[in-house]
């Protein structure tokens, strides 16, 4: 028997577009109560301040074809990053080159019907670059993820935020806030295009150490988790190229159907990032607006925090980890947790070598 059908109007700037989606009454969040149709919705009303934030960008989409599930369970997702066989004329591409040099496709979204489209697709997150589609080896964004550890609360990343957000200004950069959606914090700093991902990497990670050194006990750069303690961690390697989080207004994979949400400074002490949802920020939209409506107005140099990264690296501090799926990159330490490293086994580049 055939799935239920229907076909949505959604008013794009070059007309009106029609969008089926199939199986509308399928709950995506049983706990909330929250079915295809009502996430399809969602992402009308939204599509203006989700575009600005994550359109005209490569975007990976987290795709759940059975829904997030009820509290307790683990949804089964999968990330989507080239179009997929089908997908309609109105949903962009752009060619980009991955870590490991290979070249290929990625979805780019820039109307609203290609959200809907997403959604029609099982799509609950979406995970744009740092960069713009015209222009993709060269971020816009600086960002940094806070990412609080068991014994942390979202109440301590939001303090680390706040001193984060002093790191900056000094740097020349204005920061600005969002929810992950979950318990962490993210700070974005907008940047012309002047510098590739390993160059906004070094600079993520200067205003990390700078950050960590002025609360040592509550922030920390360790890459390790074993040495992470009960602080919150400066995730410095979401600056990488092709590595994304959760973009402004996404939903998240979780029962309650919460959002990464863009907040003003001001809000943040005593926020309840619970407390956005699927169905609660249409409503916070229309009270406050978008936080971030300005933020690519002035878009700031990273000329001051790769200054800081050169001081850094002349005085003993060089190249941290990277993710486990990139190649081998140049200083980067051994690739072994500290507490198995036998040093006879590294030599001083870092490289493995026979025992």
């Amino acid at each position: 028997m055939a799935s239920e059908r229907v076909t949505l109007t959604v008013a794009d700037p070059d007309g009106d577009r029609e969008v089926v989606l199939s199986s509308p009454n399928k709950l995506v969040w049983p706990d909330a109560g929250i079915t295809k149709a009502e996430l399809a919705e969602y992402f009308q009303i939204v599509s203006g301040p989700f575009l600005a934030a994550n359109g005209n960008r490569p975007v990976s989409l987290e795709r759940f074809r059975d829904g997030v599930g009820s509290a307790g369970s683990r949804p089964d997702g999968f990330f989507s990053k080239n179009p997929p066989k089908g997908t309609p004329d109105f949903v962009d591409a752009v060619t980009v080159t991955y870590n490991s040099g290979r070249r290929h496709p990625q979805i780019v979204l820039n109307r609203p019907s290609a959200i809907v489209w997403a959604a029609q697709m099982n799509t609950i997150v979406f995970h744009p670059w740092a960069s713009l589609a015209t222009d993709p080896d060269n971020p816009v964004e600086l960002r940094i993820d806070l990412d609080p550890q068991p014994g942390t609360t979202f109440a301590d990343a939001v303090t680390a935020a706040h001193t984060l957000r002093e790191v900056l200004r000094e740097a020349g950069l204005e920061a600005f806030a969002k929810t992950s959606g979950n318990r962490g914090l993210h700070v974005f700093a907008p940047i012309l295009p002047e510098h590739e991902f390993l160059d906004v990497r070094h600079a993520v990670i200067a205003a990390g150490r700078e950050l960590e050194r002025r609360m040592p006990e509550q922030v920390t750069m360790n890459w390790w988790k074993e040495e992470r303690g009960e602080r919150i961690f400066i995730d410095f390697n979401q600056a990488n190229r092709d590595r994304t989080m959760a973009g402004a207004y996404s939903p998240r994979a979780l029962p309650r159907a919460t959002v990464s949400t863009p907040v003003h400074w001001e809000e943040l002490d005593g926020l309840d990032p619970a407390a956005f949802t699927v169905r609660s920020i249409p409503a916070r939209l229309e009270d406050v607006g978008d936080p971030w409506v300005d933020m690519q107005a002035n878009p700031g140099r990273i000329d001051t925090l790769l200054d800081w990264w050169e001081r850094d690296v002349a005085d003993g501090l060089g190249e941290l980890s990277f993710p486990p799926e990139f190649p081998k990159m140049p200083g980067e330490p051994p690739r072994v947790q500290p507490s198995k490293k036998v040093a006879a086994h590294w030599d001083e580049n870092g490289d493995p070598v026979d025992a």
